[in-house]
């Protein structure tokens, strides 16, 4: 059979999807290898998207795909809370000891991590007896109504689906180099004003936020957080589905908060790169707070499907074995050093921010120091014209992350700098 050229596909997409289906680029995947993408035409891209944070170690790990055919001999489906399968149980133990903290833990398994934030949610309720739910601006938890009146951009994901759930309540994010005292007024007056501490439930935050720019909370505002929640019996919830499984230069952006002040989270929610794009996401956290959901209360049809579970198990490995972390965070020092440098010639570069391999770039009008989506956009294009695949994030749309993945080869890491800087220049 002939392979439709681009345009055909796109003229059919439009007929046939929705337009809130927004779409980067026009060219439809034919196949990938590494952080390689090689479209219908035969045309090849530098994948520094990775799938929205989803690629960690890459498209089509060799021991990934060995451990799904293997798993896809013996079953597909049976759905745990049927018939349930070993695999399962050994994944959540292993969760169970590689997130932060020595405390007893327990793991429940969904598919998205929307699922696992309006999971954490449930849990967080189920333990408190509450209701009330505190979440940050520029935060962003999922596209389901409850994870979206969690997340804190209202521009492309909240606009025109309200009203949302009730007892959300958004605090300014105290960010590196934002004033921590400004976010703790903040909730001070939510407490005078809105919501008594009695009755919140969970507080949420991502350790970086992703859609809202790669801002990073500063550790001081982690160990504030921790003291207001023991304090009010409040659940904390550390979103690491986006910073989680490398991305940091740790295996969890979390990790760097215990070493800073002992302190971790009640709750860790993972997804996107646990499982090297096959949907599974997780709920991992204090024993005690997970069991507090009635028997039956949590669960999903292919909440921990055993292909996904499987992919998931190989991924721990190769992180491990690999030691992707470390090569991750060294090569994102590469990128910031290339960055930092273009700054010079580059007035439109504001700030290059993000711990390891979770780097982003900002900019803005060098005059007016306003957002400027505008070159951020044209940045984008010019890379994509080149071969390389770029996101964009941030509250104005004026940052650029960076996405590839953790095991991309020296070589095409090089090839990717290169069209950056060439795209950056003439942007």
């Amino acid at each position: 059979m002939e392979q439709a050229l681009n345009h055909e596909i796109l003229a059919r997409q439009a007929a046939a999807t929705p337009r809130g289906l927004a779409v980067l680029g026009d060219f439809y995947a034919a196949r990938a290898s590494g952080a390689e993408i090689w479209d219908v035409e035969g045309r090849r891209f530098i994948d520094f998207g990775g799938g929205y944070a989803v690629m960690n170690v890459g498209h089509g790990h060799p021991r990934v795909l060995a451990a799904v055919r293997e798993q896809l001999e013996r079953f597909t489906h049976t759905s745990f809370q049927a018939v349930p399968y070993e695999s399962y149980v050994s994944l959540a133990e292993k969760l169970n000891q590689l997130t932060p903290g020595t405390h007893a833990k327990k793991t429940a398994l969904f598919s998205t991590g929307a699922e696992a934030v309006e999971n954490a949610i449930k849990i967080a309720r189920a333990h408190t007896g509450r209701s009330g739910v505190i979440a940050f601006g520029g935060g962003f938890h999922g596209r389901s109504l409850l994870a979206l009146a969690l997340t804190g951009k209202v521009a492309g994901y909240k606009a025109g689906f309200g009203p949302f759930p009730p007892e959300v309540f958004h605090l300014p994010f105290p960010a590196e180099g934002a004033d921590l005292a400004d976010t703790r007024r903040a909730l001070e007056r939510l407490f005078l004003c809105d919501i008594e501490a009695s009755r919140v439930a969970a507080m949420i935050f991502e350790p970086v936020q992703g859609e809202g720019g790669f801002n990073v909370i500063q550790p001081e505002a982690v160990a504030w957080m921790r003291e207001v929640c023991d304090e009010h019996g409040i659940v904390l919830i550390a979103d690491e589905i986006q910073t989680g499984f490398g991305r940091t230069g740790r295996l969890f952006a979390m990790e760097r908060y215990l070493e800073h002040s002992g302190t971790v989270a009640d709750l860790v929610l993972l997804a996107k790169s646990l499982a090297a794009g096959l949907p599974l996401s997780a709920v991992t956290g204090r024993a005690g707070i997970m069991d507090a959901p009635a028997r039956g209360g949590l669960g999903g049809t292919y909440a921990g499907n055993p292909l996904a579970v499987a992919a998931a198990h190989a991924v721990i490995d190769i992180m491990q074995e690999e030691e992707l972390p470390a090569r991750g965070a060294a090569l994102g020092q590469r990128l910031r050093a290339l960055l930092q440098g273009e700054r010079h010639g580059l007035p439109q570069i504001a700030d290059v921010r993000g711990p390891g391999a979770m780097v982003a770039v900002e900019f803005r009008h060098p005059d007016s120091g306003a957002a400027d989506a505008g070159f951020a956009r044209r940045v984008q294009e010019e890379a994509l014209k080149r071969g390389l695949l770029l996101l964009g994030c941030g509250m104005e749309a004026n940052v650029i992350r960076f996405l590839f993945p953790l095991t991309i080869p020296d070589l095409v890491f090089e090839e990717a700098l290169v069209i950056l800087q060439d795209s950056l220049r003439i942007a």
